[in-house]
């Protein structure tokens, strides 16, 4: 049996429109109605045949919904549930697929009182954004981390549990405040980094007019795909998870400066029982299966 006949997606960016995609996919039976605040955003999702309906407004599309899952940016999250507030029916779900869950889960209980609110976060994406970046199979193998409330609905989180089972996903529990100081240091740091390392290049650049950009290696390369995600996402990111992120960047700087004093005195030993370590955190995630074990991490060569 299906957890949900009726899905309503609110944001058909990547996210949205790869969910709308995998469950035409999976659950070919769902019907599926979509909003976006762009009203290119929504012609593109009608050319496209993304949904079965796309409406004008968010409150016309969750008006028959089983499950509402909320796909935009953080910061958005409590003002886009105060849109459908008043056409949501009392017996739907809403979800959502941020990647701070405190914030998300505080804003969705203020701005609807009373309703049945499972937070989500499916832990996949790229830097791409957009309807016409999505694809089916975006959540295949990834996690999906699911963060009920402490005094939420237990058959409703099972639901959505189960609905990002049948999108291939592979399904965790958590509850929010751990789920953000986790994805604090999987995800919001490194995005930080990335973004500071790009940044500080491309100064060296323009300064010293050195060939930092026109000679950057695999690592560095590896560093602008992650820059290059979507800014308005990880603006509220930062913003809505401050305390986790700031507790992890002061950590990262305190082992930041053990490894400069270790350069610095010339301490080999250190540096080389840091990146054995290191180097086994890099298998373990291969062989958990959460990235490919190919040759120069699978890029292509002519």
């Amino acid at each position: 049996m299906l957890p949900f006949a009726r899905v309503t997606i609110i944001g058909l960016g990547l996210i949205g429109s790869s969910i709308a995609r995998a469950v035409r996919e999976t659950m070919p039976t769902v019907r599926l109605t979509g909003h976006d605040a762009s009203a290119e955003v929504r012609e593109i999702a009608r050319r496209l045949d993304l949904l079965d309906d796309v409406t004008d407004t968010a409150g016309a599309a969750v008006t028959d919904a089983e499950l509402v899952i909320l796909c935009v940016p953080v910061g958005a999250m409590g003002a886009v549930a105060a849109e459908i507030a008043a056409d949501l029916p009392a017996e739907a779900i809403v979800s959502d697929v941020g990647s701070s869950k405190e914030s998300v889960a505080k804003a969705l209980r203020e701005a609807l009182p009373g309703a049945i609110v499972v937070p989500a976060h499916p832990v996949a994406g790229t830097e791409q954004s957009g309807p016409e970046a999505g694809f089916a199979s975006l959540f295949h193998g990834r996690w999906c981390i699911v963060t009920p409330l402490a005094d939420g609905d237990a058959v409703a989180a099972a639901r959505v549990g189960e609905f990002w089972r049948r999108l291939g996903s592979n399904v965790e529990t958590m509850a929010p405040d751990h789920h953000d100081r986790v994805l604090a240091i999987t995800s919001h740091l490194p995005h930080l980094i990335a973004y500071t390392i790009v940044g500080t290049a491309n100064d060296l650049a323009e300064v010293t007019e050195s060939e930092v950009i026109k000679f950057s290696a695999g690592g560095f390369r590896d560093f602008t795909r992650i820059a290059a995600s979507d800014p308005t996402m990880w603006r509220d990111v930062f913003l809505t998870n401050k305390e986790a992120v700031l507790e992890m960047l002061q950590r990262f700087s305190e082992d930041l400066s053990q490894l400069q004093r270790a350069i610095r005195w010339g301490d080999g030993d250190t540096l080389f029982e840091h990146f054995t370590q290191t180097r086994a955190i890099r298998r373990s995630i291969v062989d958990q299966g959460q990235d490919d074990a190919a040759a120069d991490f699978g890029r292509k060569h002519d």
